[in-house]
């Protein structure tokens, strides 16, 4: 990835609707060649997709918990298991295997704490876990999906 790379994926980050003819213009490219960064950045992956980012809130869903899980199986088979299981859940927004005094970190966004109590039932009823803790976000501060691109990288 050169320069004109990161300033099309900034840019993107920012606004995944803009026009090619705009994109080009902005990263100084005539449009067949932006596009075709574009089509090779989508190929190799580095755009994963691009989509609509919804306010929360404004659909029903202002209750975001953060989940730790303690597990006493740290086996191969266990954890397939348990992502085949968690990655299902529509709650589940993030899943990530930790490093640390927690194995595993959930964010879940839900309408309100009986849906959150739902949710946990069936969480603690998939598989064993060692221990459970939810944390809940009062207010989100700063909430972005744009990565801080180095273009001296």
């Amino acid at each position: 990835m050169d320069a004109t790379d990161i300033k099309i994926l900034t840019l993107l980050q920012e606004d995944a609707s803009i026009s090619i003819a705009e994109l080009a213009q902005k990263v100084n490219l005539s449009q067949t060649p932006c596009w075709k960064r574009v089509q090779r950045l989508e190929a190799s992956g580095v755009i994963q997709k691009r989509v609509a980012l919804v306010n929360p809130e404004k659909v029903g869903l202002g209750l975001t918990v953060f989940v730790s899980i303690e597990t006493n199986d740290h086996s191969g088979t266990w954890l397939e298991r348990f992502a085949e299981l968690v990655s299902v859940m529509p709650e589940v927004m993030e899943f990530y295997r930790m490093a640390g005094d927690v194995d595993y970190m959930l964010r879940v966004v839900v309408p309100d704490m009986a849906a959150y109590d739902r949710f946990y039932k069936r969480l603690i009823g998939t598989i064993p876990l060692k221990n459970v803790t939810s944390r809940f976000a009062m207010q989100r501060v700063k909430a972005t999906t744009a990565l801080a691109l180095n273009p001296e990288r």
